[in-house]
């Protein structure tokens, strides 16, 4: 794995095994962007930053006119924190950072072979009471689901309007995902997906955006053993299949904090910001006043919770992000 040095970032390619032989074909060596402090003798907390819906961590260092991009933001923190930018694109957009046979083990890939490899290499506290995860959409729906499965991995989330409570910001999509489907393309997304690769601009049209989320939410919720996606309503109607959607309310953070188990893992956590822009597009800033009521019910101490409604939309939150990696590190680094 080569290497190359950036200001504090070090960008590097990394090789899976987890992903090696994906279902989709996607690539099973990706980047990995890891920032360490200047006093790289010391050890210092870590914080995984995962990315949102049709994401890629190599963007993160795109650059636009009078905003500053999120790593240049970091360098100017200058966080005492480890800062790991972790890739999982896939050809349908994202993984929702789950093991899935219709997208691949992305879990895996994140819990099994990207800490340990940022812990062996880098100047982290290898501890749970030490690592964060952090990311917005879909990346903030990993920040939460991913502690849940593996609360001995990580002790502390951040989620910037992330996907949750599933009734209020999937099930409104899809009586306009039959109608696309139905007007467009004869209801099959397989003549969609041809259309959308056949080398016309993505997100030309109208229901691109609407037709790859909910697919890609599918092939991570409600895939079978055999890659073939179930989804959850009835394309000629619109009508919710209560068997598929179940599936789907299983892996919803809302309805697992709900859970004894659930809240057993919150309790334990020792840093959790929850944000949201008020006017979210998506009605995420709804799912994360409901996450928030699981944390303060689940009796997780008001000092180590952060809760933000803020004015703002789904777009353009990056300047949030460091707010939270700040808010991290400073609880997570707690009695280092």
């Amino acid at each position: 794995m080569g290497a190359h040095r950036t200001d504090r970032w070090q960008t590097l390619s990394f090789t899976s095994e987890a992903l090696r032989g994906n279902p989709l074909g996607d690539p099973h060596v990706r980047p990995l962007h890891v920032y360490v402090p200047v006093d790289d003798a010391r050890r210092y907390p870590s914080v995984y930053v995962i990315q949102g819906m049709t994401g890629m961590a190599d963007a993160w260092f795109n650059v636009e006119p009078w905003t500053a991009s999120f790593p240049d933001r970091i360098s100017a923190l200058a966080p005492d924190a480890v800062v790991v930018l972790v890739d999982a694109f896939t050809a349908v957009g994202g993984s929702q950072f789950l093991d899935s046979p219709g997208t691949g083990n992305y879990h895996t890939y994140l819990c099994d072979e990207i800490v340990p490899y940022v812990d062996a290499n880098f100047p982290t506290v290898p501890e749970a009471r030490h690592r964060g995860i952090q990311g917005k959409s879909s990346g903030g729906y990993g920040a939460m689901i991913t502690p849940f499965l593996r609360p001995d991995l990580f002790g502390g989330l951040a989620t910037h309007a992330g996907d949750a409570l599933f009734e209020v910001c999937y099930a409104r999509d899809f009586a306009p995902s039959a109608r696309a489907l139905r007007d467009r393309y004869d209801g099959s997304f397989d003549k969609f997906w041809e259309d959308f690769r056949s080398g016309r601009a993505p997100f030309a049209s109208a229901d691109d955006a609407l037709l790859v989320n909910i697919y890609a939410m599918a092939a991570a919720y409600s895939a079978n053993d055999d890659g073939s996606i179930d989804l959850p309503f009835d394309v000629e109607t619109g009508e919710t299949i209560p068997e598929v959607w179940e599936r789907w309310l299983h892996w919803d953070p809302v309805m697992r904090a709900r859970t004894p188990e659930g809240a057993e893992v919150l309790r334990n956590m020792h840093a959790i910001w929850i944000d949201s822009g008020r006017s979210d597009e998506y009605h995420l800033d709804l799912g994360a006043v409901a996450f928030h009521r699981e944390v303060a019910a689940a009796g997780v101490p008001d000092d180590r919770v952060h809760f933000e409604l803020f004015e703002g939309t789904h777009a353009r939150l990056t300047w949030r992000y460091p707010l939270s990696v700040d808010f991290l590190a400073g609880l997570l680094s707690i009695t280092l």
